[in-house]
Parts: structure tokens; C-alpha cells; sequence
């Protein structure tokens, strides 16, 4: 998510670059499976067709929303793409790429642990009140960008009733990390139970990403945003495709939820599309029918992991 972002990894990706190609060119493995990360997995991808190691891509890179000269490179070096979202395949194969929907492997994984009931009792809610889950991504740095109008919006809100926020913290930036970005703030952070919280709650604040995905299949109402560094963004105009930005519309082909990205998320902004969901309850039972039909078409036909298996197996054998 950003251009200028991951810069400061540079050095690092490059070292695990070449400790890659070294291990690949000694080992000689009969199959690559390059899960995802195509600026790094394509550049590993070539090297292992030179090195003469059939290459099965899990997870297609989103040419389709931008720099979609990518597709030619995409021909040469993948011997099956393996997509997890429902338009993907379609597209990938009018462009001569070998690929095959397999479903997305959070279908039919993703579900709560915990009863509503529980969930209250374990982290003292107020069952009496609707419950906000404020999810602003799962990286430190964009967790940071996202919490000023997270937390603004929770305050704007909470003057108008009383509500339960809650912050399901990911495993990599752990609750402690919130404590103090979020001292005086009516957000509380717990330890993940990321699934819990969106499942239970009446609204989620969802960053665009993966998560999104995760409340479609929970049946979770959102409002999704974004914000990336004023550069990126602009990069970012110039060079992006699509009719939106959240992955859960464009699963539906329509706008299912809304989306409020760079200078619209704004804590204002957040607080009056959560209101209107709370308030309009049949908005809201509109919007968990949409999410269930994105839901029906992310299951795919049978589990994903195990289609993607078969289709490994199914370049194994013609290798034979």
C-alpha cells in the first residue's frame, strides 16, 4: 500500500532476494509455488524459468487495476495462476494467462469463537449499546496514519449516544502498541479476536485491504477508508484503473459499502457513515445482503487450499 512506504525496506528485500535465487539454483526443487508480492515474485519467478523450475502463482497481482503491461510478463514466467477472487480468472485467461479460480481461503475458515454474549462479558461492553469496531490496519505505520480520525470519529459519535469502540489489535502491533495513540480516546484495544469483533459488532471502520474481505464473510456492516502519503497518492491516480478501490465492491460490481479514501477520511466524514448505518436499519440489512452474496461468490466451489492443490499436483504431472 504506497510507493514511498517501502523504500526503507529496499536493502532487506534485496538481501532475501538473493539468498533465494542462491538456495533455488542449489537445491534444484522440482516446483515453485510464489505466493503473492509480485514486485519481488516476478523478478524470483524469471530467475527460477531460467534455472529451468516450473513456476505455480498463488494469488494473482492486480494487473487488472493497474499496470496491466505486467500480463506479457505473466505469460513467460508462470507455468498456472491461481486466483482467489471471482472476476480474476476470466480476465487472466482472455489474456492468454493460465489461470484457475480457486476460491479464497478465508471462505468457509473465517468465524467467530465467541458468542455476542461472551464477547460482551470478556471485555465489559455494555450490551446496550451498539459496538464500533475500529480495525486501521494491520501495519504499525499505516495503523499510525489511520488512528487521529479513527479516534476523532469515535468522539464525534460518542457525544451523540453511547457505544462501545473497540480496536482488535493484529499480531503485529499488539495492544500495547495503541495505549498511547489511544489514551483519553473511547476506543479500546484488545488483543486480536479481530474476527470476533467484526462479527459482533453493529458498524466496523475498516481499512481497504484483506480485512474487508474478512467482515464481507462475517456479514460485518463497514464503512472502508485509506490514506497513503500525499505522494503516493498522487503516483497512485495516475497509475490505478478502477471503478473502486475496496476489494468487497469490487467483488459485487457495485458500491456496497462506502469507501472513504485519502482526504475523505476524515473523522467527520467516518462518524456521519456510521450513524447513517446505525440508524437506517434498512440500509444496513441491504447492505449484510450484498456482503452475503460476495460472500457466496469468495467461496469458490469447494475449499481453496485444496484446489490449489490439485492444480499443483495437475502441473506435477504434466511434467512427468
Amino acid at each position: 500500500m504506497g510507493i514511498v512506504e517501502v523504500v526503507g525496506h529496499l536493502p532487506r528485500i534485496w538481501g532475501r532476494f538473493r539468498e533465494l535465487i542462491r538456495t533455488a539454483a542449489r537445491e534444484k526443487p522440482d516446483l515453485a509455488i510464489l505466493t503473492d508480492s509480485p514486485d519481488f515474485h516476478f523478478r524470483v519467478a524469471r530467475k527460477l524459468k531460467r534455472l529451468r523450475i516450473p513456476v505455480v502463482y498463488l494469488v494473482a497481482p492486480q494487473v487488472w487495476a493497474w499496470r496491466k503491461g505486467r500480463v506479457k510478463t505473466m505469460r513467460r514466467i508462470m507455468d498456472r495462476l491461481l486466483c482467489i477472487f471471482p472476476f480474476e480468472e476470466k480476465f487472466f485467461r482472455e489474456h492468454r494467462v493460465p489461470a484457475t479460480y480457486i476460491g479464497h481461503p478465508l471462505a468457509g475458515r473465517v468465524r467467530p469463537t465467541l458468542s455476542r454474549e461472551d464477547f460482551f462479558r470478556k471485555h465489559n461492553l455494555d450490551p446496550g449499546r451498539p459496538l464500533i469496531t475500529m480495525l486501521p490496519g494491520s501495519r504499525r505505520s499505516e495503523a499510525l496514519r489511520h488512528l487521529p480520525e479513527l479516534t476523532r470519529a469515535a468522539e464525534i459519535l460518542a457525544r451523540d449516544r453511547p457505544m462501545n469502540f473497540v480496536l482488535p489489535a493484529s499480531p503485529t502491533c499488539g495492544a500495547g502498541f495503541f495505549a498511547q495513540p489511544l489514551a483519553g480516546s473511547p476506543i479500546h484495544a484488545i488483543e486480536g479476536e479481530a474476527w470476533d469483533a467484526m462479527a459482533h459488532c453493529d458498524v466496523a471502520l475498516a481499512a481497504s485491504g484483506t480485512v474487508t474481505v474478512e467482515a464481507a464473510l462475517l456479514g460485518a456492516p463497514m464503512v472502508a477508508f485509506y490514506r497513503v502519503t500525499g505522494t503516493s497518492w498522487a503516483i497512485g491516480k495516475l497509475l490505478v484503473d478502477i471503478p473502486f478501490y475496496s476489494m468487497v465492491n469490487l467483488i459485487a460490481g457495485k458500491q456496497v459499502v462506502p469507501e472513504l479514501m485519502q482526504n475523505d477520511m476524515s473523522g467527520e466524514r467516518l462518524a456521519v457513515e456510521t450513524a447513517r448505518l446505525l440508524d437506517n436499519a434498512t440500509e444496513r440489512g441491504k447492505m449484510k445482503e450484498d456482503l452475503a452474496r460476495v460472500a457466496t461468490l469468495l467461496s469458490g466451489e469447494g475449499d481453496a487450499i485444496s484446489r490449489a492443490a490439485d492444480e499443483v499436483e495437475s502441473v506435477l504431472e504434466n511434467l512427468k
